[in-house]
């Protein structure tokens, strides 16, 4: 039998997974965190690797959720700002210890499988 109060920790666990998920969402917040607000060709430029179309659906979905705030300027050519909402920079402190990890995971692939972990590290 599973402990009903641990279960809601995972349910709220999941919740917040939900929010920050994907291959992108990581990185796309990583980018706003910082600077105070891009426009999409900067963070296509920032992120050379993702579609148009995928960088799209990800700022949508984290528009949909208030992580990140999106700023329309009525002008010609037409002007579109990202930055993180309030509420979005609840994230910082996940995101910076996120990478922290990251960077110690990465260090010790290398000490355990020296210069050519390529596969393991998906690089």
């Amino acid at each position: 039998m599973v402990n009903q109060s641990k279960g809601e920790y995972c349910r709220e666990l999941q919740a917040a997974l939900d929010i920050i998920s994907g291959k992108w969402k990581p990185i796309i917040l990583f980018h706003l965190m910082e600077n105070e607000k891009l426009r999409f060709s900067e963070l296509q430029r920032a992120i050379p690797e993702i579609t148009r179309k995928m960088l799209t659906s990800q700022l949508r979905e984290l528009e949909y959720n208030n992580i990140i705030h999106r700023k329309v300027y009525q002008q010609v050519p037409p002007k579109v700002e990202y930055s993180l909402s309030e509420y979005g920079h609840g994230l910082k402190p996940l995101l910076v210890s996120m990478r922290s990890w990251g960077f110690d995971h990465l260090r010790r692939l290398k000490d355990l499988y020296g210069e050519d972990n390529e596969q393991l590290t998906g690089n």
